[in-house]
Formats: structure tokens, C-alpha cells, sequence
């Protein structure tokens, strides 16, 4: 489909897509290619140039270039914006009919609509959002399973407030073509929800607003602020109307929140602890500087290891010191109609997990599932009360120092040979449905996103190439892994039963096999997950 000037759609048109790709807000989606493509590939290089002097053996640090703008006293962020003053329950997932309906209706404060690790980048499930995300805030959303069960808004009540996730830097859009070339799929979410539905958020008091995922140093910060001055530019609304909060989730962006803040401190709402996706950094970033960054397998490290603190309080200090919002990391857990005592378990740990962050000044936190928003909420009300956030609690008695977010190795825990089968038995049942469409899947009752798969093969790929042997059996090989891939492929095999679908997991063992094993580490698994599907 020939579009606007110099822009071609090659995904299929199916019914309303119309509606969302329209030449006007495609004409958006051009307009910020062409200005900003440059740039981001230039940012993408710079990234690929630290990680060089990183595995060369230089460590990450406070940049000494930029010491004027975190010893500045005067800067803050702009104030709170209307609907999202109060931010104390959060609900993450992706943008399909019926997550809009429950995510909205689960009493939340706020809707993370994710266009990221939660969802597949399938063309079906990136232009069917937009359209979700449009009739959610026209009020027209329904959805019926094929079983008859019904979902609508309810009629009175508050629906969160939507804030969107787009996709990170590394990720194009193959669908749609500018001037020939793969527009950023970030550029494409971003651009297509604000044409949409800006005015439609205005117009209800919010406004349009939005999560930024794997920033890795400020100069990418830069860059989405220039891109908002842009986009509201060419819409005609104020500057300062969209607002984005951060993802802190790669270990990079640990060194430069405060000039992450500043960039965007016109647009800011604040910052997030993407703790799964920042466990993934730290051992991506490190992945051949040997065992002093070798974590133990990924159940063992909790918030309370002492490199995970200072990060976590790092971040409340940080934004409360320029009166951004910090928001908690995921509860994940999946609560189960079958087994009152996992529930048990788990909603303990996800009420001391809100506790700790509720204590140490968090202003909000997420959770994964509407039945945790009640458990998570009290744990925040109790502290709370009536005021909206804690912006006031300044945490000026948190010190951290550079080495004290490089502490991986004060992480507790071993590396058994049950963890290397969890890593393969998780990942391969998240890529089988990831490839079939679906981003956010329960597996083990836990929520699993992009950033499990990016957790397991990572950890079986520095494992492997830093000469680990586990702590109750052999070394880690090739051999062992493929051995232990085949065995738990078997499992999953027997434990989905007719539910098993042998094209779709036969390509997530090739593609997880593939990455674990290779040579050369691949940055993103996504990557070539995407050039994978329609």
C-alpha cells in the first residue's frame, strides 16, 4: 500500500487498519524519520562502541563530563500532570481487547499499555492497539471469548490513565517504509498513538503520555525530547503536554539518571525500576569480564542483594531531588484458582516486596495481574495515606558510589544445574508463544516477558563462555545445553499435552539453541525473533 509521499505499508490491510494509518499520521511518522533516523543509528554505534571498551575491560562510572548538571541544586522536572499525580498501583501489559478492558477496569491508577517486552511485535498486535488503545478512550472497547464471557468498561467507574510503552531504539517496524527504509518501530508507536489520541486524552483532562524503555545514556534522552518538541510542534499542541517516565533497566542508564532527568525535564513524569530487564543488562554489559559479574541463576538474586539496593535507592534519591516520581519494579507472581497455598506463598512476597519499596520512598509500583492490584495497593495506601506520592521523602541518607552498583558479585546464590534447566524450560515455552503472537505469558505462575528469554540465554551464554562449571555437576558446555535442551523440550512436551504446538516450539529451540550457543553474542534476542515472523 502506497501512502503519503515516500512511504509504503507492507504489512496487510486489515479491516479499520484505515483508520489508524491514515496519510496524516503517517505523514507524522515520516516527518520524525527523517529528522531523527540519523541520529538514532548514530546512538545505536555509540552504544556498540562502550560495550567494545567495556569487554576490553573498562568499567562504567558517574561521567565526569556531565558532574555540573548532578551538582546543579536548582533544576527540577516539570510538576506531576493531571492523571498521574498519584501513582501508587500500576498494571503492565500488552494492548490486545481484552487486557485494555481488564487493565482499565482493575482499579489501578495507571495502565502501562506495553508495545514492548509484554507484547509481540506482530503487525496484528502493533496497528490492532493503536486501534484498542483509540476505542478504549472513545469509550466503544467490548470483547467476547469464543466461550461467550464478555468484557466492557464499567460504566462509572475511574479507568486508569494510560501511559504507553513503544519499542526500544534497537527495533525497526519492517512494515512500514520510509523513503525506503525501516522506520523505528519506537518512531511508529509513538507517532501513531499521539496523532490519535493526544486530543482525545486533552480533552478528558489527561494527556498523552508515555514509558521509554533501554535508554542507555542521556544523549538518548536527548533524543526523545527533541522528538516530542517535534511531534507537538507538528500536532499544534503545547510543549510540555506529552510526558515520559524512564525505564531504568540497563545498567548504563544506572550512571546517568539525574541527566536522563534533565534531558526530558520538561517532559518528565519520572523513573521506573526495571529490575528483570536490568539484571539482564548487567549480565549482557559484562558477559566476558569473568565471574567477578557472574550472577547466580536468576531465581536466587532478590532486591535485597546489596548491588540491587543501591540501584533501587539510587533511583528514589534521584528523582525525589528533582521531583520526578520513582516507580517499583514488577510483581509478577500469577495467582492460581487451583492452589490456595502457592497463593499464599507468593502474596507474601509480593506484599513484603511492596513493602520494602513502599518503605524506601517509592511512590508506585507494578504489578502484572488485576488480581494483585487490592494486595499491592493496601501495602501502598498504608504508607501513603491520602497525599498522592512521596516527592517529599528526599532520601538524603542513601550514598552510592560507582563500585557499589558494580557489587554483582555480592549476590547470593549458586549456579545449579536445576537453574540451567529453568533458564531452557522457561525460555523455550515464553519464545514458542512470543512466536506465535504472544508477548506476556504465564509460565510457572509468573508472568514471563521479553526480558526472561533475554535473562536465560544470556546467563547460559556467559555461563558457557567464562568456563563455568555448576555447582552440583559437570562444566558447562555445548554438549550439556543441547543435551538439557532436548530433555526439558521433552517435558514441556508432555506437560501441554494436545495444547503443544511442534512447528511453533521447533522454531523456539532453533532460535534459542542459536543464541545461546553462538559465538558471537547477539545484542537482542528480539532481533532475530522479529525477522522470524510474518
Amino acid at each position: 500500500m502506497a501512502a503519503t509521499t515516500g512511504v509504503e505499508i507492507t504489512g496487510p490491510m486489515h479491516e479499520r487498519y484505515d483508520q489508524i494509518l491514515t496519510d496524516d499520521a503517517l505523514a507524522l511518522v515520516a516527518e520524525l524519520h527523517r529528522r531523527f533516523e540519523g541520529r538514532r543509528q548514530e546512538l545505536l554505534a555509540a552504544r556498540a562502541r562502550r560495550q567494545e571498551q567495556i569487554s576490553a575491560g573498562a568499567d562504567l562510572d558517574f561521567p565526569p563530563e556531565t558532574r555540573h548538571i548532578r551538582e546543579d541544586p536548582s533544576w527540577q522536572v516539570a510538576p506531576p500532570a493531571p492523571g498521574i499525580t498519584d501513582r501508587r498501583m500500576e498494571i503492565t501489559g500488552p494492548t490486545d481487547r481484552k487486557m485494555t478492558v481488564n487493565a482499565l477496569n482493575s482499579g489501578a491508577k495507571v495502565w502501562l499499555a506495553d508495545f514492548e517486552d509484554a507484547n509481540t511485535p506482530l503487525w496484528e498486535n502493533m496497528i490492532g492497539g493503536q486501534l484498542n488503545l483509540r476505542d478504549a478512550l472513545d469509550r466503544t472497547i467490548d470483547f467476547t471469548t469464543p466461550e461467550g464471557k464478555s468484557y466492557a468498561l464499567k460504566d462509572d467507574a475511574e479507568l486508569a490513565s494510560i501511559i504507553v510503552r513503544p519499542r526500544g531504539w534497537h527495533l525497526d517496524e519492517k512494515h512500514i517504509l520510509v523513503d525506503g527504509r525501516r522506520a523505528a518501530g519506537g518512531i511508529v508507536d509513538f507517532a501513531l498513538y499521539l496523532f490519535h489520541c493526544a486530543q482525545r486524552q486533552l480533552d478528558k483532562g489527561k494527556g498523552p503520555y508515555f514509558y521509554l524503555p533501554k535508554l542507555e545514556s542521556h544523549l538518548e534522552a536527548r533524543l526523545w525530547n527533541d522528538i516530542f518538541t517535534a511531534a507537538q510542534e507538528h500536532l499544534g499542541i503545547p510543549r510540555g503536554t506529552i510526558r515520559a517516565t524512564v525505564l531504568i533497566e540497563t545498567i548504563p542508564a544506572a550512571f546517568e539518571m539525574e541527566e536522563i532527568l534533565y534531558e526530558l525535564r520538561e517532559h518528565s513524569s519520572g523513573l521506573n525500576a526495571g529490575r528483570w530487564d536490568y539484571l539482564f543488562s548487567i549480565i549482557k554489559v559484562h558477559r566476558t569480564r569473568g565471574r567477578a559479574f557472574l550472577l547466580p541463576e536468576r531465581n536466587a538474586v532478590t532486591m535485597t542483594a546489596p548491588f540491587m539496593r543501591a540501584y533501587t535507592e539510587l533511583l528514589v534519591r534521584t528523582c525525589h531531588k528533582r521531583g520526578a516520581h520513582a516507580i517499583g519494579g514488577m510483581a509478577a507472581f500469577i495467582p492460581s484458582r487451583r492452589d490456595p497455598e502457592v497463593n499464599e506463598r507468593a502474596l507474601a512476597k509480593v506484599r513484603d516486596d511492596k513493602a520494602r519499596e513502599s518503605g524506601d520512598g517509592f511512590d508506585g509500583s507494578w504489578v502484572a495481574h488485576p488480581d494483585l492490584v487490592p494486595v499491592a495497593k493496601e501495602v501502598f495506601d498504608g504508607v501513603l495515606g491520602d497525599a498522592p506520592n512521596q516527592l517529599g521523602r528526599l532520601r538524603e541518607d542513601v550514598s552510592v558510589k560507582a563500585q557499589d552498583l558494580l557489587a554483582v558479585d555480592s549476590a547470593e546464590g549458586g549456579i545449579t544445574e536445576a537453574g540451567l534447566r529453568g533458564n531452557i524450560n522457561v525460555a523455550l515455552q515464553y519464545l514458542s508463544a512470543w512466536l506465535g503472537g504472544n508477548g506476556a505469558v504465564a509460565v510457572h505462575n509468573l508472568m514471563e516477558d521479553a526480558a526472561t528469554a533475554e535473562i536465560s540465554r544470556s546467563q547460559i551464554w556467559q555461563w558457557l563462555h567464562n568456563d563455568v562449571t555448576l555447582d552440583d555437576g559437570p562444566k558447562v558446555t555445548r554438549d550439556l545445553v543441547r543435551r538439557l535442551i532436548d530433555e526439558e523440550s521433552q517435558a514441556i512436551r508432555e506437560q501441554h499435552g494436545e495444547a503443544f504446538d511442534p512447528d511453533l516450539f521447533a522454531r523456539a529451540m532453533e532460535l534459542f539453541t542459536e543464541v545461546s550457543l553462538a559465538d558471537d553474542y547477539v545484542e537482542f534476542l528480539t532481533l532475530p525473533a522479529y525477522e522470524r515472523m510474518p
